[in-house]
C-alpha cells in the first residue's frame, strides 16, 4: 500500500514523502491517526504541485538550517551531573539534557531532533550527539559530560 505522510515519521519517513508500508499498518495505525493518507493519483498530482510551489521556500529553510549548523560547531558544550565513585553518574545524561544545554546557549531545538551516540551516557567524558535540523541538514555536536561541583 502506497501512502503519502503527513509529518515526519521516525524510521519511516519525512513529511509529503510517498512510501509503500504493509495494507495492515497503513489502514490501521497510519491513516486513522492522521500520520499519513491513500496515495492516489489524484493525491499524488496535488502533492507533486504542492512539492514545486514550497521549492523555493525550502531553500531558504535549508540555508537558515544550515546557518544555524555553523553557529553550533562553533559552541563548547559541558554538561555537569552528580558523580559517586570513580567516573560514574548518578543517573545518565541524554537528548533532554543536550537540549537543555543548547537552550543555555540560546539555541531552541527539540530533543526528539537530537540523538545521543551510544544512547545514555552514564560516564564521564566526552561524547557525540547527532542534531537533525532539516531533513538534508544534520550535524555531530561534541559535548562533555563534566562532575558537578559539590
Amino acid at each position: 500500500m502506497e501512502i503519502i505522510l503527513k509529518q515526519d515519521f521516525e524510521g519511516l519517513g519525512f513529511k509529503d514523502d510517498v512510501v509503500t508500508v504493509k495494507n495492515g499498518y497503513g489502514r490501521n495505525f497510519l491513516i486513522p491517526r492522521g500520520y499519513a493518507m491513500l496515495a492516489t493519483p489524484s493525491a499524488k498530482k496535488v502533492l507533486a504541485e504542492n512539492l514545486r510551489q514550497r521549492a523555493f521556500k525550502e531553500k531558504k529553510i535549508i540555508d537558515d538550517a544550515n546557518s544555524l549548523a555553523e553557529a553550533l560547531k562553533e559552541l563548547e558544550i559541558k554538561i555537569s551531573a552528580k558523580v559517586g565513585t570513580g567516573d560514574k553518574l548518578f543517573g545518565s545524561v541524554n537528548n533532554i539534557n543536550v537540549a537543555e544545554a543548547l537552550e543555555k546557549e540560546g539555541h531552541e531545538i527539540d530533543k526528539k531532533f537530537i540523538n545521543v551516540t551510544g544512547g545514555n551516557v552514564k560516564r564521564l567524558g566526552k561524547y557525540n550527539a547527532t542534531i537533525r535540523l532539516h531533513r538534508e541538514v544534520s550535524i555531530d555536536l561534541p559535548f562533555e559530560v563534566i562532575a558537578q561541583a559539590k
